[in-house]
């Protein structure tokens, strides 16, 4: 069993009049912004090149993520504020235009190209943030709703492509702490039937041809 790990960097962002910015960050470049649309983007792969050069096939057993705190409201934090938080692990590497709509549609996001299919979503957990009336003056967010989606199917790919995706939603708050969190993988690779491994290699090796910006 092999246990896998990556990291997204925690940063903080600050608001003047509509627009958000990255004031710290753990890791500088670690976290862009989208079209200056307010919705802020890390990456990261997990290097599976060691297995598949052994021509076996990696499956899942679990995937999480951890995290060491929940977001905190730095400044001005009101009732109603919302951060929206898309964790998502998956054989194909997405454009930053497909995550945002991974992010709103899930596995249903038929308007991307390549779309992000169930079967190519490793692990994903969408998460909506707030500050209710009784944490308002503490600035502690509170989680709201929680979904989780993807197949957790076996891959022959070298890689699994790890995204961060942080979008808030302001009422009131100007400044806003997101913590760094960690993108968990429990695997083991097996040696499968070799029409199946070839079948299965091929698959993964027209999703490596879809879009990559490494």
């Amino acid at each position: 069993m092999k246990l896998l790990a990556k990291e997204h960097q925690g940063f903080t962002l600050a608001r003047s009049g509509s627009d958000w910015t990255v004031t710290a960050s753990a890791s500088f470049g670690a976290w862009r912004e989208y079209l200056t649309s307010n919705v802020f983007i890390s990456d990261n792969y997990f290097d599976l090149g060691g297995i598949t050069m052994d021509d076996k096939t990696l499956f899942f057993e679990s995937a999480g993520v951890q995290s060491i705190k929940e977001p905190m409201v730095i400044a001005n934090p009101t009732p109603g504020d919302e951060l929206l938080i898309t964790d998502i692990m998956s054989t194909t590497s997405l454009s930053d235009a497909e995550l945002i709509a991974v992010a709103a549609y899930g596995n249903l996001a038929g308007n991307t190209s390549p779309t992000l299919t169930w079967a190519e979503t490793v692990y994903a957990r969408n998460q909506t943030w707030s500050i209710t009336q009784d944490q308002g003056a503490l600035g502690s967010m509170r989680l709201y709703n929680e979904n989780f989606f993807g197949s957790m199917q076996p891959t022959a790919s070298d890689r699994i492509y790890s995204y961060r995706v942080i979008a808030p939603v302001q009422q009131g708050m100007t400044g806003i702490f997101i913590s760094g969190c960690r993108h968990m993988l429990s695997a083991e690779p097996k040696t499968e039937e070799e029409y199946v491994y070839l079948m299965r290699l091929k698959r993964a090796y027209e999703l490596q041809q879809s879009y990559d910006e490494d």
